[in-house]
């Protein structure tokens, strides 16, 4: 691939020059009598990447639309630059757009499918052929200009979509489910060049996705929808480690949840599940100990071999309650199937929910 230093095209664009702030004002959505937005406030800052992540049916893919200008908002409004948009043409909102289906055009070539928004907007031939071999050049695709989408890789078909929508420098990129449809391998080398490449030309963009190992690697910050509802916005790192509500701390990672008396802190415990007078803990499975002791209160029920790392489950005798740990497939070999074992919490809780609080 060719290195992105090297391109005019981003040599000549320095961080953030692209790109804009974006805000949802009091945004709502509604089909019939179904709400699929509700008030939604949320601020893109200039030349930053957005993941908005959630379960199917969570209102993230019509914020993207209603932002792209291909749905009306039902109420609120939509600000890019500062400037209100809602009731601008998608056409006219400068902004580029990547689908899940990719979307290219059969009949014309790679190269023309690149050009294709240029075209529309009348730019001279010479000019949009030289922009559509930058862009193809930037995503390892100059030698395949003259083919046509079938005669590509879902990878490749990719890339011509993300050029296709750069090509006409929007000031605001939109992906939606754009790697789903690849397999693990490409799904990750073409994350890791999308966020390259909008790192490097500044644009601010909006990912929408399902999967939580893809939001939390390619944003700045991550807003997690549930039910039309912003549940948190935040950095990967806070939205992992200090989830706000309940359905973070189970959407995003993997995550034990267990009941300790309002003293306990952290170190061994006897687990049980959450219970009437009892904290409740989300913990998550690194920080989890397994400690093999013959009048331990756990068993070691079944061990995942992930390669470095391993998840070893454990069920409690008091009341059945599961724990699961990540460790390293070194130390898991000390506690194989059947091992009885104590349950050390050696880190802070990513939740902690206080007995009594409103469920």
């Amino acid at each position: 691939m060719t290195s992105i230093a090297s391109s005019s095209l981003l040599s000549n664009t320095s961080p953030q020059a692209l790109g804009c702030d974006v805000a949802f004002e009091g945004v709502t959505k509604s089909f019939g009598s179904t709400q699929v937005l509700r008030t939604l406030n949320m601020e893109l800052k200039a030349g930053e990447l957005v993941t908005v992540l959630g379960p199917s049916g969570c209102g993230k893919t019509t914020a993207l639309r209603i932002l792209a200008g291909f749905e009306t908002a039902t109420t609120g409004r939509i600000l890019i630059n500062g400037k209100d948009v809602t009731q601008i043409p998608a056409n006219r909102r400068g902004i580029g757009m990547v689908f899940q289906a990719y979307s290219l055009f059969p009949n014309l070539s790679v190269q023309d499918n690149v050009e294709y928004g240029l075209r529309v907007r009348k730019v001279a031939r010479d000019k949009r052929s030289a922009r559509a071999k930058e862009l193809l050049d930037i995503c390892g695709l100059g030698p395949f200009a003259d083919r046509y989408p079938h005669q590509l890789s879902g990878g490749q078909q990719q890339r011509v979509a993300l050029a296709r929508a750069l090509a006409t420098q929007p000031s605001v990129l939109l992906l939606d489910e754009p790697l789903s449809a690849l397999d693990a391998i490409v799904r990750v080398q073409m994350r890791e060049e999308i966020r390259r490449l909008q790192q490097s030309l500044g644009i601010t963009t909006m990912f929408v996705t399902h999967d939580q190992e893809e939001a939390l690697a390619i944003a700045d910050r991550v807003a997690v929808l549930k039910g039309g509802v912003i549940e948190q916005l935040a950095d990967p790192q806070t939205l992992y480690h200090r989830p706000a509500t309940e359905f973070v701390a189970r959407f995003v990672g993997g995550v034990t949840e267990v009941g300790v008396q309002p003293s306990f802190q952290h170190g061994a415990f006897e687990v049980r599940g959450p219970a009437s007078g009892l904290d409740t803990l989300f913990i998550r499975p690194e920080n989890i100990e397994f400690h093999p002791n013959p009048l331990g209160a756990s068993t070691v029920v079944s061990q995942i071999f992930t390669g470095e790392r391993t998840f070893v489950r454990a069920v409690s005798d008091i009341d059945k309650t599961e724990v699961v740990s990540s460790a390293s497939s070194s130390a898991a070999a000390r506690t194989p199937v059947g091992t009885r074992v104590d349950v050390n919490v050696i880190a802070e809780p990513a939740l902690r929910i206080s007995a009594g609080a409103k469920r």
